[in-house]
């Protein structure tokens, strides 16, 4: 196949994607999932919570629900519309931590799920806790310094 048919065949089987529709669909979906957690924050206030707990029980709700909808196949479908717009918040990382559990689980809890739950995600949360560590570090010093 000479350069020109394959670039032609290249051109015929490459899907067209719109990038303004693309971002549409991931401005709406990603603020119907910021609704939804203002909703659940403003319930959890509504039971007498203050902001922080309210904050924190509407965090364990997305990320329990991006994990449920990874558990049962949902997510692969709910991505290809909205894109970007559930990928990007918590719910993202949620269902990449999940995702690779549920892919090794078949190597045992040990080899399988227990090494390899973090192989997305690891990388991420081993930057914030040394990285918050090192600040924290930084913090204590110049307080103790009277500088902050």
């Amino acid at each position: 196949m000479d350069a020109k048919k394959y670039r032609d065949y290249v051109e015929q089987v490459t899907p067209k994607h719109s990038c303004f529709r693309n971002m549409c669909k991931a401005f709406v979906s990603g603020g119907l999932l910021c609704v939804i957690g203002q909703g659940l924050t403003n319930i959890f206030m509504a039971q007498g919570m203050s902001m922080t707990m309210a904050s924190a029980y509407t965090t364990l709700c997305l990320i329990t629900g991006s994990v449920l909808l990874t558990g049962f196949n949902l997510v692969v479908p709910l991505v290809r519309f909205a894109g970007a717009g559930y990928l990007v918040p918590i719910t993202g990382f949620a269902n990449s931590v999940a995702a690779c559990a549920i892919e090794y689980r078949q190597e045992g809890m040990i080899f399988g799920v227990g090494s390899k739950i973090f192989t997305i995600a690891g990388p991420v949360i081993l930057y914030g806790i040394v990285t918050s560590g090192l600040f924290g570090a930084l913090y204590f010093i110049l307080t103790e310094i009277s500088v902050v």
